[in-house]
């Protein structure tokens, strides 16, 4: 079976954030990059089909030139090959303009499934995948915890609120947004690395025009950090319970 992958490259999340000067985005320089968190799920989720069904994974990501060096990860990993659409300020397009950017890109292979991860680690609007799939016409899924491919159909496991899950079965070809956490995650190894360096990287120009959004970004704020002290009285049985409470639902720690 032939699975794309579609990924998207982030500030690593050590990195020191900064406004840039025009107030619309975070200033890029001096950031470091990775495969955004939840689509490297995504890709590991592939890998794992792969290796039990066989077939290809194909590595879809959109942006400039320096998503170069996420897309090797991908394929130092076990990815087969890779298609980069080349383009510039991909965070100030909507949701929408991506995309129609990955499914014009996509238009000629034939995937029996894509994966994405449910959102991104800088934007976090959820909603790339879901659109991708109304655009190609096929069924999807969100919020997938675990998968199962069953001859042409595909079994998942969705998480729910309150820590209800549902079972839900799709025809294939069909979407899935994966949630992050589902598996372990694999590192490179030596020989990975020397192999993705002969993999195919297909570079496409957008096949669409990208000047055009729905959305635009008006303005970006750096979260305010307050101070704050909180006592907590009661019994030493009581207190430390109403501790407990805080961390996991507040801090969430626990």
């Amino acid at each position: 079976m032939q699975i794309v992958v579609a990924i998207k490259q982030v500030p690593a999340r050590d990195s020191a954030v900064h406004i840039a000067p025009h107030g619309k985005w975070i200033d890029e320089q001096d950031l470091s990059w990775e495969i955004n968190e939840p689509d490297a799920y995504a890709l590991e989720a592939a890998l794992l089909l792969k290796e039990k069904h066989g077939g290809e994974v194909v590595v879809l990501c959109a942006g400039p030139g320096r998503v170069q060096s996420s897309i090797r990860d991908a394929l130092a990993k076990g990815a087969d090959r890779a298609i980069h659409v080349e383009c510039e300020g991909l965070e100030a397009m909507d949701t929408l303009a991506v995309a129609r950017l990955l499914a014009a890109a996509i238009a000629g292979e034939k995937p029996d499934l894509i994966l994405a991860g449910l959102q991104s680690d800088d934007l976090g609007m959820g909603q790339t995948g879901v659109v991708l799939a109304e655009l190609l016409g096929i069924p999807h899924a969100s919020i997938v915890m675990e998968l199962e491919v069953d001859g042409q159909s595909l079994r998942v496991k969705r998480e729910l609120e309150d820590g209800w899950f549902q079972w839900v079965r799709l025809p294939l070809p069909a979407l899935v947004t994966i949630q992050s956490g589902i598996s372990k995650l694999r590192y490179a190894t030596l020989m990975g690395i020397k192999k993705a360096k002969t993999k195919t990287v297909q570079k496409v120009e957008p096949p669409i025009a990208t000047d055009h959004h729905s959305v635009a970004m008006h303005r970006v704020h750096l979260p305010e950090r307050k101070k704050q002290t909180r006592l907590i009285s009661g019994a030493p049985a009581e207190a430390a319970a109403q501790l407990v409470e805080i961390l996991r639902s507040e801090v969430r720690a626990l």
